[in-house]
């Protein structure tokens, strides 16, 4: 080994020991990774991370899917190097916010008004908000398996440890989620419209919103679901929120919403609304986006959005330059095309290896479960027949192969994977299932 290699291989081992003593599990998030297959990123061009000690992979975790444009897009980085100079937060209005604003408002089909925030999770919990407080109700029905970030009225009926209580209470997916919390949601299972309404029905008098991932996870909603919720929201007099954290500008410029043609009352949006810096917002129907207006300050109208840093115009201005890429033309086509082509070139070759498998998701997204082909996975609880550890082992052969992804997680792909690209992932791919089976 050279010097050089040496240097570089000394400061990953001295990173990833630093990393292990002053942050919990060494990560940054609910993912972490074997000490001999972590590593220390460096920089990242287009698909690919480079790590400390020079290693490159193909990435597809993508920070966990903000960067559709793939890393340091050309555009993005010249937009944010020539706000930096003129200053980056104010707290208050300048002309990349309100810019970015327009665009949201013009993309969006539900959009009338849009607030600014910095996380999907804060977003997520402030429209929620919005709706109690225009609703003057208390609860909020969500679907098993839809993850709505990590506040505490999201987490419940997400994940595989609790016990399968009845819905539509099950309880808490971790601790320290208050009793409170846990009694102003209700939990439904995806795409069985005849059960949620039965549950919604039942509450109607203190249902306050209904929330979904229109895509959720991965599982695609079934024909008349998402027009089924909009349609059991307005008779019962609730507000209809799209949870468009993924799914914003990813499936179509105007989102899930312009994607399946059902239009919520409020829409979030973050990861690709910048494509790598902090944002993210709410949109939705003037009336609603009222109760974020200061002037019903002193008033149980008022929900009250606001964050140091939310709308600052470092991150609009990525924003601004973010979604001048994405509405070019041909971006779309060609997401939805390399998304499919993963899908399908990963089931092909785990079906010829003869290794059961589905791949699913929609546009520039796959993720795969070992599972029996022919198996009806719509639904949180079918999906938890898969072989989780099984799951994990592949994307441990993954990285092994230069593939950057977590176990059991989706892979996010960008503008910037080439066909070339995705060649030669299902060729590492196609090692990694032979290594798993």
């Amino acid at each position: 080994m050279s010097v050089e290699l040496e240097a570089m291989e000394s400061r990953s081992r001295e990173l990833l020991s630093t990393a292990g003593t002053v942050l919990p599990g060494a990560c940054l998030g609910q993912n972490a990774l074997p000490p001999e297959l972590s590593f220390v990123v460096d920089h990242g061009e287009g698909p690919r991370i480079v790590d400390v000690r020079g290693r490159t992979y193909l990435d597809y975790v993508l920070g966990s899917g903000p960067l559709l444009l793939g890393h340091a897009h050309p555009a993005v980085v010249r937009a944010v190097q020539e706000q930096v100079v003129r200053g980056s937060t104010f707290h208050w209005l300048s002309e990349p916010s309100i810019r970015l604003a327009e665009m949201v408002v013009d993309a969006v089909p539900c959009a009338e008004q849009l607030r600014f925030l910095s996380t999907g999770t804060e977003a997520t919990m402030f429209a929620c908000r919005m709706a109690r407080a225009f609703t003057r109700r208390e609860k909020v029905l969500k679907f098993e398996g839809g993850w709505h970030g990590f506040h505490d009225y999201s987490m419940i009926g997400n994940w595989r440890v609790p016990s399968e209580a009845p819905y539509p209470h099950p309880g808490p997916d971790l601790g320290g989620i208050p009793r409170g919390a846990v009694d102003t949601v209700l939990v439904a299972p995806f795409n069985d419209l005849a059960t949620t309404e039965r549950i919604a029905t039942e509450w109607r008098h203190d249902l306050a919103a209904i929330i979904v991932e229109p895509l959720q996870r991965s599982v695609r909603p079934l024909p008349g679901f998402l027009a089924g919720l909009r349609d059991l929201a307005e008779r019962l007099g609730a507000i209809l929120i799209f949870d468009e954290v993924v799914t914003g500008f990813r499936l179509a410029y105007g989102g899930a919403q312009e994607y399946y043609g059902v239009v919520p009352d409020l829409a979030v949006y973050g990861k690709a609304l910048t494509c790598g810096f902090s944002l993210a917002a709410i949109a939705g129907r003037a009336d609603v986006m009222a109760t974020a207006d200061p002037a019903r300050k002193g008033s149980l109208d008022y929900a009250g959005l606001s964050g140091t840093l939310s709308g600052n115009a470092l991150a609009c201005a990525a924003g601004i330059a973010a979604l001048g890429e994405l509405r070019r033309p041909g971006v779309y086509p060609r997401l939805h095309a390399i998304g499919e082509r993963m899908r399908t070139g990963i089931a092909r070759r785990a079906e010829r290896l003869g290794i059961p498998v589905q791949v699913l998701a929609d546009g520039p997204i796959a993720q795969v479960f070992f599972v029996d082909p022919h198996a009806e996975l719509t639904s949180d609880r079918a999906l938890r027949v898969a072989d989780g550890k099984k799951g994990t082992r592949f994307a441990f052969e993954c990285l092994r192969r230069g593939i950057f992804t977590f176990p059991n997680s989706k892979l996010y792909v960008s503008l910037a994977h080439t066909d070339a690209d995705i060649d030669w992932t299902l060729d590492a791919m196609e090692e990694a299932l032979r290594a798993v089976a």
